[in-house]
């Protein structure tokens, strides 16, 4: 359920681009600043792995993702994979034993702590948020807390992203509320099945009919798992 604090940090970050266009730049910079990290980074992510960079907030950020993305290894991959936070405080010491191939790169970009955090709606992996500092150090669990916090916003926000892509105007604050019940992924994997789409996207169509009918999402789930509303490419994959 999102937080009064996940609000807050979407009405900051809708603040600073009102058409929408730089909301993950938007969201990583003000991650940045309001954490004690060096920068910040927001990557896509599928069962296959790393699928590209959505944002960074420097260099050092842009080289992790980087890193990620060819050679299928590291904390944003872990995380993703796992759906718990990778917490890596002193990567010289412990990134050689994780993520050989990693390990270096990351020593040679001069990142030293990495904190890797899932964007995932259930069992659905949307992205990674990848913070990393130049200096070895833990996050306070307060720290942790809004780290968190910030994943929640930017798992919103990509789903939002989404939406849009997929030619769906549904508002920000219509998707901030990140249900966690089995009937819904159920109904996401049936209309994933029915609509030939990926999970995203089959959970952003049914976020945006059960928006537009004014229907809580639980409800309509019930209704796609028992057969009464039903999902098709050539009506609703639009």
């Amino acid at each position: 359920m999102a937080t009064a604090r996940v609000r807050e940090i979407l009405s900051a970050v809708w603040a600073t681009s009102p058409d929408g266009s730089g909301l993950p730049a938007a969201l990583a910079e003000l991650c940045a600043r309001v954490l004690p990290v060096s920068g910040a980074g927001l990557s896509l992510m599928t069962e296959a792995g790393p699928a590209g960079t959505v944002t960074a907030t420097d260099e050092r950020a842009l080289e992790l993702e980087e890193l990620q993305f060819a050679l299928g290894e590291g904390p944003c991959v872990d995380a993703s994979r796992s759906g718990r936070p990778v917490l890596q405080p002193d990567l010289e010491r412990t990134a050689p034993g994780r993520w050989p191939a990693f390990a270096g790169g990351a020593s040679a970009a001069g990142l030293r702590a990495v904190f890797a955090l899932p964007l995932r709606v259930g069992a659905i992996q949307v992205g990674a948020l990848d913070l990393h500092r130049d200096v070895a150090g833990v996050l306070s669990p307060a720290e942790l807390t809004e780290a968190l916090a910030f994943a929640d916003a930017a798992t919103a926000l990509m789903l939002h992203l989404q939406a849009r892509a997929a030619g769906t105007d549904l508002p920000l604050d219509s998707l901030v509320v990140l249900d966690d019940r089995a009937e819904v992924h159920q109904a996401t994997g049936v209309i994933s099945v029915h609509a030939g789409v990926g999970l995203v996207e089959a959970l952003v169509l049914l976020r945006a009919r059960a928006y537009a009918e004014q229907r809580p999402i639980g409800d309509l789930a019930r209704d796609v798992l028992g057969g009464v509303v039903g999902f098709r490419p050539d009506r609703d994959h639009t």
